[in-house]
């Protein structure tokens, strides 16, 4: 292939990738604060002016950090922040889902998020994919009638074989997309050999907020829901391919937000790259 042809093919690539992800607009771009979980710790309100620096203004969280609510949410307003997605624990859905929408009110926040469903370390059973899909339908039922939507967050384990496809492909069928949908963790749909762009295509109207999250080129993957903290870099370094994924989520109108997680030691510094080269994608 002559320069000429090759530069040219590179050209072309550049402008597909920006001509398909302009959908994606900056106002739909944020920060899950799991992200600095070792900086609340210290130093909340330092925190979230860190967060405040990095001209992020949309958030997802849920607690705190032992703070009253009404001291957090002065916080919150001082910084030009707005908690958009709260996350629920699954136990909690299931025994006290009014708790969970009066949290999601407190904070006016629209989106609810379970990121975990309980079970033995490496024995994910049907019987506790059947449990969560009855307490999915049932608290998300709760939550669509007080005007809030709610997402289950895969972690890896749901994508083990089942039948024709994967338990997720079953938890997918069985619940109610009025009361239950996705938030798609693009990290752990690659590592447990999934395919997020598949994916989006496979379920065009199930994931309505996404986790943008890269993975260490080299990583070994798995179904159990378990990696190193080290193996999450900056956005564009790793091997999850997130540059075609936010080209394909850029066609997908019901993603209403993207939020940045990284639980790398490093996150402070990994956060504006990883901004920078999401702002280089549009």
């Amino acid at each position: 292939m002559k320069n000429s042809t090759i530069i040219f093919s590179i050209a072309f690539s550049a402008l597909s990738v920006f001509t398909s992800t302009k959908n994606v607009t900056a106002q739909q771009i944020g920060l899950q604060l799991y992200s600095l979980r070792n900086e609340f710790k210290k130093d909340v309100p330092g925190t979230l002016a860190k967060i405040h620096s990095f001209n992020i203004k949309l958030i997802e969280g849920g607690g705190t950090y032992g703070l009253p609510m009404k001291e957090y949410q002065q916080l919150l307003k001082q910084n030009k922040l707005k908690m958009v997605s709260v996350g629920a624990d699954f136990n909690q859905l299931d025994k006290n889902p009014q708790q969970v929408v009066e949290n999601a009110k407190a904070f006016k926040a629209k989106y609810v998020m379970c990121a975990w469903v309980p079970h033995k370390a490496g024995d994910f059973t049907m019987q506790e994919i059947d449990k969560a899909i009855e307490v999915f339908n049932r608290s998300g039922k709760l939550l669509a009638e007080n005007g809030i939507k709610l997402c289950y967050h895969p972690h890896g384990y749901e994508f083990r074989p089942y039948k024709e496809g994967t338990m997720f492909d079953y938890l997918a069928s069985k619940t109610d997309p009025n009361y239950v949908n996705f938030e798609m963790d693009v990290f752990w749909v690659k590592h447990p050999g999934q395919d997020p762009v598949a994916l989006l295509k496979k379920y065009p109207s199930r994931f309505l907020m996404m986790h943008l999250k890269d993975r260490a080129p080299g990583t070994k993957g798995n179904q159990e829901g378990t990696a190193p903290d080290e193996t999450n870099v900056v956005l564009g370094k790793g091997d999850v391919g997130i540059a075609e994924i936010m080209m394909e989520a850029g066609k997908h109108k019901n993603i209403k937000y993207y939020f940045i997680e990284d639980e790398s030691p490093h996150a402070v510094t990994q956060i504006p790259e990883s901004l920078q080269f999401l702002k280089m994608l549009k």
